[in-house]
C-alpha cells in the first residue's frame, strides 16, 4: 500500500481552511444570514472567502451596507461594481435617511461613524437576518479582542462583553431565540498583515485608495484627513497635496491617511510587517473619542 504523503499547511492556507469552515458552519446552522460589506479590505477578503466556499454556486447570503453618506466614492463604485460581477442581492441602511427623517441628529463634531448603529439594528430586524459576518479582527483594537468568532447579541441587539459563550476545538455554539441574532468573524485570528499577504497570493482587488496617490489633506488631531465636501478644511488648517494611503476605510470625517509610497501590494505588505501600530489606532477619530469608544458602541450594537 502506497501512503500519500502529509501536507502541512501554511499559515494562510490554515487561516482561509478555519474562515471557510465558520463560513459553512453559518450556512448549515442558520436560515437568513448577511455579510456586512463596505468595500473595505476586510469585508472584501470576507466575501472573496465566502465566493471559494460555495464555488461554483453563488453566495448564498445578501450583502448588507450601512451607508453614513459620507463614504468615499472610490469606495461606493467598487462596492457597487462588487455586487454587479458577483450576482449580489446588496440591502443599503442608510445613515442619511435617517438623519432627513429626524431619526437621527448629525453629531457636533461631524463624524458619522457611531450613527451607524441603528440603521444596522433596524435593518437586521426589518429583514430578519440571523447571523451577520463581520469583518472584524482581534489585533485591530482591543475590544475586538474580547470578541469571540460566535458572538450572540441579545433583543436589543447589544453585545454583553462579560457573558460569552466557550468556543473550545472550533466548535460554535449558534443557538439563539428569536429576536436576537449572532454576529460571525470568520477573519477573527488574522492579523492585517496576513490579510494583505492573502491580497497578494490571492491577486485580491481593492478599492484604490489603499495604494499610494495624491490627495489633498490636512492635519488634525495628528492624523491626515481628506478635504471634500464632507470633510472640509477648518478654520487655520492648512490645506496640502501630498502622496498617502488608506490602512482603512470608513466615514471621510474621521478616517485618516498615512503618508506612503506604497504603490503596490509587496509594498504595502513591507510596510505593514514594519509598522507598530494598528490600522486602527493610527487612523480612526471615531475611536479617539474615549478610551473605551470602541467597546462602548459594541455593547449598544456596533459592528
Amino acid at each position: 500500500m502506497t501512503l500519500t504523503p502529509s501536507r502541512e499547511l501554511s499559515q494562510l492556507q490554515w487561516l482561509e481552511s478555519e474562515s471557510i469552515h465558520i463560513i459553512r458552519e453559518v450556512a448549515a446552522e442558520f436560515e437568513r444570514p448577511v455579510i456586512l460589506f463596505s468595500g473595505g479590505k476586510d469585508s472584501v477578503v470576507m466575501l472573496h472567502l465566502a465566493v471559494k466556499a460555495f464555488w461554483p454556486a453563488r453566495v448564498p447570503f445578501a450583502v448588507l451596507h450601512v451607508d453614513t453618506g459620507h463614504n468615499f466614492p472610490e469606495v461606493l463604485r467598487f462596492r457597487d461594481e462588487t455586487v454587479e460581477r458577483l450576482g449580489l442581492r446588496l440591502e443599503i441602511a442608510s445613515v442619511q435617511d435617517y438623519i432627513d427623517d429626524g431619526r437621527l441628529r448629525e453629531r457636533a463634531d461631524g463624524t458619522r461613524n457611531p450613527l451607524q448603529t441603528q440603521p444596522l439594528l433596524d435593518a437586521i430586524a426589518h429583514h430578519r437576518f440571523d447571523a451577520v459576518f463581520g469583518g472584524g479582527r482581534r489585533d485591530e483594537e482591543k475590544a475586538r479582542a474580547k470578541e469571540r468568532v460566535f458572538s450572540l447579541r441579545d433583543d436589543f441587539g447589544q453585545w454583553d462583553p462579560r457573558n460569552q459563550r466557550p468556543e473550545l476545538w472550533n466548535l460554535y455554539n449558534g443557538r439563539h431565540t428569536p429576536g436576537q441574532h449572532v454576529r460571525v468573524f470568520p477573519l477573527s485570528n488574522w492579523t492585517e498583515l496576513d490579510i494583505w499577504q492573502y491580497i497578494g497570493a490571492e491577486k485580491v482587488e481593492l478599492p484604490p485608495l489603499y495604494y499610494a496617490h495624491e490627495r489633498e489633506v490636512v492635519e488634525r488631531d495628528g492624523m491626515l484627513l481628506a478635504v471634500g465636501p464632507h470633510s472640509p478644511a477648518r478654520e487655520g488648517e492648512t490645506v496640502t497635496t501630498r502622496r498617502v494611503r488608506y490602512r482603512t476605510v470608513g466615514d471621510m470625517s474621521c478616517t485618516g491617511a498615512v503618508d506612503s509610497p506604497a504603490s503596490t501590494v509587496e509594498d504595502v505588505i513591507a510596510e505593514v510587517a514594519a509598522t507598530r501600530v494598528t490600522e486602527r489606532g493610527a487612523t480612526r477619530a471615531d475611536d479617539r473619542i474615549s478610551e473605551a469608544a470602541m467597546e462602548d458602541r459594541k455593547k449598544e450594537g456596533y459592528f
